[in-house]
């Protein structure tokens, strides 16, 4: 995430917003509704594959439905490397975030569009803005601020507020939508939400006064046309493999979806060894990078069992739980609203206990920790899944103790391991190496996407107890190599 802008690309000075630069108030509900039209579409996605054609759905099936859903958000994290090289190198974030935003609400309408092919094509705009848009918009918030502001902590801090927001509010209204009238409305209303902040966006960019305007590093002449070019041989080459699956008869969803998940590992495999090969880092940098290779690999674990709330676990709560509440028997897909308030309520709690602690908890032991208590999550899903065995519909509070527990898990690890990428970086990638943290949801996702194929084969207690049992052994693991990874960290806690 770069953040030394020069002193002509702060705002103007002016009205501002709890204290900040006004043109926060134009990025934070910029991501605000782009987060509630992702967690709204994402809320009601696998309920809508899943459900019977006479429903609406698709009838996808269980297993290449949490498929499809992994490989989806895999794509999304995936595609924010090449939306940031865009942004440095070509359009710059300002206008990168702007094309972003109108290729998600073109996603978003096509999803609207009651046909069986509509979500796919829409899934593929949505992952191609996303990646033009998340990354760079946290650019421009760095950009508001000089690096060593006091302020700049705080104003991540409101905007991440936008995040938590959006995706709170989102499946309440998505999920009442998709689910009680018309899944295709529900995505509609995705791409509402996405439409208001790009009209926002619109109207407050003169808050924003040079802030992300130009690209970092522009490409030139003929580096320029040079790596046009590459692009343009890369998505023919694309085209052709789709082309070549078509002809074939291979290009069905299961293929597409396994393709996306190799692709997904060997960009990031390619992308370590690119930094481990490189001889121009020093050896401590790359001892450094050999403790992130670690830290990578439990961040993937760790959203490998994440982010199946929205797959898996959005699937148990429409078919075995008991929403039954005064006469009204309320959306599955708004049990998907719990993780965010949650976290809005217990992000501020956590950064205290971390300050509190300081260095005497090290960064491998609050992976560790967030692994633990992600795995205890699935050992308690899978009491709930024995609970519901014989056709029993459970109370939702199991899913609201499982989500406390995830995101307790969530922010022992996911805040520290933003901190410790921008640490652990070598100096002539410390721009990637955001990209690269994102690359550990990507294969988490990719990956889980495949694992999650197994809950419609294995009974579910057996499915929970098995991943949750793994994770909490991965976490004890990372304990007990915990001096290992530290002496790797040379010197960085």
């Amino acid at each position: 995430m770069s953040s030394d802008a020069p002193v002509g690309a702060r705002p103007p000075a002016g009205k501002t917003f709890f204290g900040h630069p006004r043109a926060l108030s134009t990025l934070f509900l910029t991501e605000m509704w782009e987060r509630f039209s992702f967690y709204g579409m994402r809320a009601i996605l696998v309920l809508y594959l899943t459900a019977a054609v006479a429903d609406g759905g698709l009838d996808l099936g269980e297993s290449s439905a949490n498929a499809v859903y992994g490989t989806y958000n895999a794509m999304v994290y995936l595609m924010a490397l090449p939306g940031g090289w865009v942004a440095d190198r070509l359009i710059g974030a300002r206008r990168s975030v702007l094309w972003g935003g109108v290729v998600i609400a073109a996603g978003h309408y096509v999803m609207a569009i009651p046909t069986g092919w509509s979500v796919f094509a829409g899934m593929a705009l949505i992952v191609l803005g996303t990646g033009l848009l998340k990354p760079n918009i946290s650019t421009m918030v760095g950009d508001l601020y000089e690096r060593d502001s006091p302020r700049r902590d705080a104003g991540f801090s409101i905007f991440y507020m936008g995040i938590n927001l959006g995706a709170f509010i989102a499946p309440l209204i998505t999920g009442f939508l998709g689910e009680k009238i018309n899944w295709h409305l529900g995505f509609g209303a995705a791409a509402v939400g996405m439409t208001f902040g790009v009209l926002q966006y619109v109207l407050g960019r003169r808050n924003l006064g040079e802030a992300g305007a130009r690209p970092a590093d522009p490409l030139l002449g003929a580096d320029r046309r040079r790596a046009l070019t590459r692009v343009g041989v890369a998505s023919v080459v694309v085209l052709a493999v789709l082309l070549v699956l078509l002809v074939a008869g291979w290009f069905t969803v299961d293929t597409v979806v396994n393709l996306l998940t190799v692709v997904t590992v060997l960009v990031t495999v390619g992308y370590f060894a690119r930094i481990l090969t490189d001889r121009e880092i020093s050896g401590t940098e790359r001892s450094r990078m050999k403790a992130y290779v670690w830290l990578f690999l439990f961040a993937a674990s760790f959203w490998l069992i994440y982010d199946q709330a929205g797959s898996v676990l959005n699937i148990f709560a429409a078919d075995q739980t008991d929403r039954w509440v005064g006469g009204f028997t309320f959306p599955a897909s708004w049990l998907q609203s719990v993780n965010p308030i949650l976290i809005i309520i217990g992000a501020p709690l956590a950064a205290a206990l971390w300050l509190k602690l300081g260095h005497r908890v090290s960064t491998p032991t609050k992976f560790a920790v967030g692994l633990v208590l992600n795995g205890l999550s699935f050992v308690l899903m899978a009491a709930a899944a024995q609970a519901a065995v014989g056709g029993d519909l459970v109370s939702p509070l199991w899913l609201v103790a499982v989500y406390a527990i995830q995101v307790a898990g969530e922010l022992s690890l996911s805040p520290v391991g933003l901190s410790a990428t921008t640490k652990l970086a070598p100096v002539m990638y410390a721009s990637q190496m955001l990209g690269l943290w994102f690359l550990a949801t990507a294969v988490g996702d990719a990956i889980g996407g495949q694992v999650a194929r197994l809950a419609g084969t294995w009974s579910q207690p057996v499915y929970f107890l098995t991943f949750g049992l793994a994770s909490v052994v991965l976490g004890l693991a990372a304990v007990m190599f915990t001096r290992q990874i530290r002496h790797l960290m040379a010197g960085i806690h």
